[in-house]
């Protein structure tokens, strides 16, 4: 007898978020696995931020949010991140002025001991730039810096927000290899709307249009059916540069 799957380490379910009259998102169901990379994946404006900041609590929503067993709906912010919720914003918020380590030792949580050692394992520059200010880092450097800071604490789920917004499409692959080094060590919720990135690290595309779920399944979905892809996402499958398909459905 097979083993039964294992319950998702992240449940949304009919998620509903009004924004000064406008009715953003109209219902996202979607559960992330509690191994791999899932994706929200859709263009821009179609409501994947949103998503993610009502999961963490960040805009009033209505709904039911469920992590690792235990309903979060009604936390505040800090408790959903205090449970193990760790969030990349887009912007990626480094310090421009303060050291590559300055910003590390702030993220740094009481009662936690901090994980240098996983930190510069995964992104050893991180190590060898302690002393740069961390201003003078490439986009794809300060982006490293931006996920190695919340995985310096203890965190079950890792969100990352639109990690390769505003950088030049040769840094995009180093963020990939980022992301999938990272999905070693802790699940990754990845939002984004590059499709050749998603289909690199994903397991799992949870697709976004107009605040709805258009689409959820495996990634190889979208690799395979190039019609559906134009349909949901707008773009060819031959658009995209060609890159190594992931296997699995995480």
């Amino acid at each position: 007898m097979s083993a039964a799957p294992a319950a998702p380490l992240l449940t949304v379910e009919d998620l509903h978020v009004w924004i000064e009259g406008s009715h953003i998102l109209q219902g996202v169901s979607f559960t992330v696995a509690d191994h791999g990379v899932t994706s929200i994946l859709g263009r821009n404006g179609v409501g994947k931020t949103t998503t993610v900041k009502a999961v963490l609590g960040l805009v009033p929503r209505s709904g039911r949010v469920v992590f690792a067993g235990r309903d979060i709906t009604g936390d505040p912010t800090h408790a959903i991140t205090s449970r193990g919720i760790g969030y990349v914003p887009e912007d990626r918020g480094v310090f421009s002025g303060l050291t590559v380590a300055e910003n590390l030792r702030l993220a740094e949580r009481r009662g936690q001991t901090p994980r240098y050692t996983l930190v510069h394992h995964l992104f050893p520059e991180l190590a060898e730039r302690a002393a740069q200010p961390a201003g003078t880092l490439s986009g794809g450097q300060q982006q490293m810096l931006a996920i190695g800071r919340v995985l310096l604490n203890e965190n079950r789920l890792l969100i990352v927000d639109e990690p390769t917004k505003g950088l030049a499409p040769r840094v995009v692959a180093e963020v990939a290899d980022a992301v999938a080094r990272v999905a070693e060590e802790v699940p990754v919720l990845l939002v984004e709307q590059n499709l050749a990135l998603v289909r690199r690290v994903a397991g799992r595309a949870v697709v976004v249009d107009a605040g709805r779920v258009v689409h959820t399944g495996p990634v190889l979905d979208l690799l395979d059916d190039a019609e559906r892809t134009r349909e949901l996402l707008g773009v060819a499958k031959t658009s995209a540069a060609p890159v190594q398909r992931q296997g699995g459905t995480s």
